[in-house]
Formats: structure tokens, C-alpha cells, sequence
């Protein structure tokens, strides 16, 4: 993990005097504001816009096609291949437009909690709330490991130098490429910075399993006796809430690493959804953005400064970054042993699946490579169906190898470990979306609660007639009618035809998966 590349030019253009390295937060507020790229919020976050881009562009993600690799990365539109002269003229022409800014910032830190497989990583910014965001999502090194620092991938970003696809052969001004012989992401025409966050997520998905160890999108907590639990799911699942609980400490919220030693988080900081956040629903996020936070896209009260989080002018994907240790109730360092319990989050609108299952090996591998969930179909008069979406190992932007080299490395670990999975539905139930209700807060935490405490091991349960999932029928604070999905509908026979309909989605969707065992499929996946 400790290959180091740093092309001469960069390691150049880094000595000059422009060049601020490893700068404070304090100092980068004072950067951010004397440059008018963000504003200071009530609580001393800094807030920014990131203009025409609110998103991560996985369009314009592309691997470089090198000897070393080509052979091993799942090419397709998710990890779209791009030439090694396309990279090379790009690298240099965004070089030359970074010589030519004023100044130039740059961050210096690890990905990986875990001191024995970590990546040390250095991030170079146009922007100076760029860097303070790296500064806050990553880990921070030490004085003296600061040091002995010598980066293993270096992140370039300059939002402002714009490609032009006719000559840099990208297809738009918007660039994000990954050369792992370079050890260069290089990234250009977007101020969205979820970029970098995703961008080294996903060279951890390609060089942590290189080193046998499993890379995870998920969040992770642990219990007062040493009970680890990790947390999967999509957006709109529950993730964030249900792994923040106060009886818990949080190892990390969305990257990890699952090595023989135990699991790590991959990240120093969060990087967290805040439309409509308030103190009453999330209390550890609302109190964590203060003095060095950054907040993305919120729009804020011109004379108070004060943010109002259920304002979506610019856009529902509003974030806040922080540090971990803004949060009260965590692990430092975020390592821990390994995971006892693994739970999958849904939120079914077709109201089917039933609020907890557990699940055998084949059957965790099914629904981890299956990925599923719903979205509503959006707020068009009359649209009241919802939609199906399914993103391989509840991570699929950011996947470089096969999804079956993931699901394997789950496989082993349930084995060697003896974890125990469960797959939670947070979605509706009594009927689908508009007609039934959405399964009750107050329900999905018993039944995770119940699954943690390891109540839910040994006990009694039915199998889905449809699913084929072992549905437990007696959990303390959940009304038994609940479990059993069937028993919720007024009318039967809807709820099978529904049923069956999801089910045939499933199957549809696990069609792409041609390399996979086949037991995974006939002893993991719908029955009927």
C-alpha cells in the first residue's frame, strides 16, 4: 500500500513558493475568506457553493487502460477506459495552468485507520476550501509522521481548468481519471468535492482486496462489550441514522476496510447528507458543524448567516464535512475487531419484504450483490409507482474490479467469522408506497437491537413463501403481524401479485452477474 509515484513535474511545481502545505484550519478559514470562496455561517462553518455541478459526473470517470491493470478492472460505463496519452496531455496542461494561480494548496494524510495497510496520500487544490474539505475528511497525520510522509497517491483538483472534449478526448469540460501506474487522480471542470472523497474510495476498492483485505461501503459501530456491527445500505435507507445510536460508539460513517485484523475506517472525517436536517433528528450531525466544517450548496439567512437545511434551491444533495472528531461517542482510532453482525438496509416501497430476515451466506451474497432498494418515482402528478434500483455491493460507482471478487471476499469473511446477517427493510409495509405506511422508526430499531444483542440467533422463524427468507416471528416491542409482510395487506392476493413482481426484478437484474456460482443464485434468491 505504500508504492510511492510522484511525477517529477508535480514534485516541481511543489517546491515553489505559491505552494502552501499543510496548512491549519484556522488558516484556511482565513484563506477561504480573504479569496470570497465561501461565507462564514452562525456556528463558524464555512459555507461554499460548488456552482454548476451539485453532484458527483460519473460520466466523466475514466481508468486509465495500463498494462498493469487492464486485465483486472470491470470495464464498462462505470469504469470507463481512457488512453494513456488522453491522461498524460491532460496531466501536463493541468500542471502548467496550476504554475500560472496565485497559490496552490496541499494536504498531506492517510486513507485507512489501520497504520499497518494505510495509504499515505497527498491532495493538491486550486481551492482553498477544497483543501480544508480534504483536510476534514481524511487522516490527519501526526507532526511526526508528517516527516516521513511520501505519498503513495496524489489527488490533483482544479475545478477551474475546463477540457475541452474535442481536443483532450473527454466528453465534457468535466474530468475525473484514475492512472494507478501514476498514482494520480486527476480531476478538472467541477467544484463539487465529493470528487475527491469518491476518488480515493474507489483506489481503495482496487488496491485494498490487491492486499486480501475486503473494502466496504458501509458504516460501522461498536458495542460497550466489543460487538461490531456494520451497517449497508443505499441513500434514503436509514444507514446514518440507525449506526448513530447513543449505547454505540461509531467507528466510521460510509468507508471501510475489513482485514484480518478487524475492520478500520478508511476516512478521518463524514461527509453528510443535510437536507432537512434538524437537532431533533440528528442531533450528533447538526452539533458536529461548527468552526471548521465545511457546508456544501445550503443556503443560508444573507443578515444572520443562520442555515436553513430545508431549503433545496440549489439542490437536495446538500452536505456538511467534518472531522470524526467533531462527533461525540466514537472510536479513536477508528479500528475495531471483527464484526459479530451485518446488516443490509432496504427501503422497499413495493412494502414485500419483511422488516428483518436473516440470512444464510448464499443469501447475503445474493443481496449484497444485488444492491437493492427503492426510489420513489418522483412528485409528477399522478405517479404514485415506485421504482427499483439496485447498485452491486450497495456501491456500484465505485467498484473498479468485478462485483464477484467483493461478494467471494464477503463470503469468506461470514465463514471464517461466523457473522451474522440480516437484511432490514426500513420501507413500507401494509401495501405499497401510497397505499401502506413506512415501517416504524420505533419498530427498526427494536428489531436491529434485537439482531445486535444477538437475540435473533437462535430463534424461531418461518420461511418467506416468495423470498425464501427466514423471517424470525417474535421480537420484544414489534407487533408479530408486522414480521410476516403477508399477513399486513387487507388483500392477499395484491400483496402476492406485487410480490412476485419484485421478486422478477430480481432475477432480472442478477442476470448480469455471469460469473457467478450458481448456488449463490438458486439457494440465495426468490423461491417463487
Amino acid at each position: 500500500m505504500n508504492s510511492v509515484h510522484v511525477p517529477n513535474e508535480l514534485s516541481q511545481l511543489l517546491e515553489e513558493s505559491h505552494v502552501h502545505i499543510q496548512m491549519s484550519v484556522p488558516q484556511l478559514v482565513e484563506k477561504i475568506l480573504s479569496r470570497n470562496e465561501g461565507k462564514l455561517t452562525s456556528t463558524g462553518a464555512i459555507s461554499v457553493s460548488t456552482g454548476k455541478y451539485t453532484g458527483r459526473s460519473p460520466q466523466d470517470k475514466f481508468i486509465v487502460m495500463e498494462e498493469s491493470i487492464k486485465d483486472k478492472i470491470d470495464w464498462g460505463n462505470l469504469n470507463q477506459p481512457i488512453s494513456e496519452e488522453i491522461f498524460n496531455n491532460l496531466y501536463q496542461k493541468v500542471l502548467d495552468y496550476l504554475k500560472e494561480k496565485n497559490e496552490i494548496f496541499v494536504f498531506k494524510g492517510f486513507a485507512g485507520a489501520d497504520k499497518k495497510t494505510q495509504l499515505p496520500i497527498q491532495i493538491v487544490n486550486e481551492y482553498a476550501w477544497h483543501n480544508l474539505f480534504a483536510h476534514q475528511l481524511f487522516i490527519r497525520p501526526s507532526e511526526e509522521e508528517l516527516l516521513t510522509h511520501k505519498p503513495g497517491f496524489t489527488v490533483i483538483s482544479a475545478p477551474n481548468f475546463k477540457a475541452n472534449p474535442v481536443m483532450d478526448g473527454t466528453k465534457s469540460e468535466t474530468f475525473i481519471i484514475i492512472s494507478f501506474e501514476k498514482r494520480t487522480i486527476l480531476i478538472g471542470g467541477t467544484e463539487y468535492a465529493g470528487e475527491m472523497k469518491k476518488s480515493i474510495f474507489s483506489i481503495m476498492n482496487y488496491l485494498l482486496p490487491e492486499n486480501n483485505i475486503f473494502s466496504m461501503h458501509c458504516s460501522a459501530n461498536i458495542g460497550v462489550e466489543g460487538d461490531v456491527a456494520l451497517f449497508f445500505g443505499l441513500s434514503g435507507t436509514g444507514k446514518t441514522t440507525l449506526s448513530a445510536d447513543p449505547k454505540r460508539r461509531l467507528i466510521g460513517d460510509d468507508e471501510h476496510g475489513w482485514s484480518s485484523n478487524g475492520v478500520f475506517n478508511i476516512e478521518g472525517g463524514c461527509y453528510a447528507k443535510t437536507i432537512n436536517l434538524s437537532r431533533e433528528k440528528e442531533p450528533q450531525i447538526f452539533d458536529a458543524i461548527h468552526f471548521g466544517s465545511v457546508l456544501e450548496n445550503v443556503v443560508l439567512n444573507p443578515d444572520t448567516r443562520i442555515a436553513d437545511y430545508d431549503d433545496s434551491t440549489l439542490t437536495e444533495n446538500t452536505r456538511a464535512a467534518y472531522p470524526m472528531h467533531a462527533i461525540e461517542n466514537i472510536v479513536q482510532p477508528s479500528i475495531a475487531g471483527h464484526p459479530n453482525t451485518i446488516v443490509f438496509l432496504t427501503a422497499d416501497a413495493f412494502g414485500v419484504l419483511p422488516p428483518i430476515s436473516k440470512l444464510t451466506k448464499e443469501q447475503a451474497m445474493y443481496h449484497f450483490l444485488s444492491g437493492y432498494t427503492s426510489k420513489l418515482a418522483g412528485t409528477e402528478r399522478g405517479v404514485t409507482s415506485p421504482e427499483a434500483t439496485f447498485s452491486t455491493c450497495f456501491g456500484a460507482p465505485f467498484l473498479p474490479l468485478p462485483a464477484t471478487r467483493y461478494a467471494e471476499m464477503l463470503g469468506e469473511k461470514i465463514l471464517e467469522h461466523n457473522a451474522n446477517v440480516f437484511l432490514v427493510n426500513t420501507g413500507w409495509t401494509g401495501g405499497e408506497y401510497g397505499v401502506g405506511s413506512r415501517m416504524k422508526l420505533s419498530y427498526t430499531r427494536a428489531m436491529i437491537q434485537a439482531a445486535l444483542e444477538g437475540e435473533l440467533n437462535n430463534v424461531e422463524t418461518v420461511k418467506d413463501a416468495i423470498f425464501g427468507l427466514n423471517i424470525p416471528l417474535h421480537i420484544a416491542g414489534v407487533p408479530d403481524e408486522v414480521l410476516q409482510p403477508s399477513k399486513t395487506w387487507a388483500d392477499p392476493v395484491s400483496y402476492e401479485k406485487k410480490a412476485k413482481e419484485l421478486a422478477n426484478k430480481f432475477r432480472e437484474n442478477f442476470k448480469k452477474f455471469t460469473k457467478v456460482d450458481s448456488d449463490i443464485e438458486v439457494k440465495g434468491g426468490p423461491i417463487a
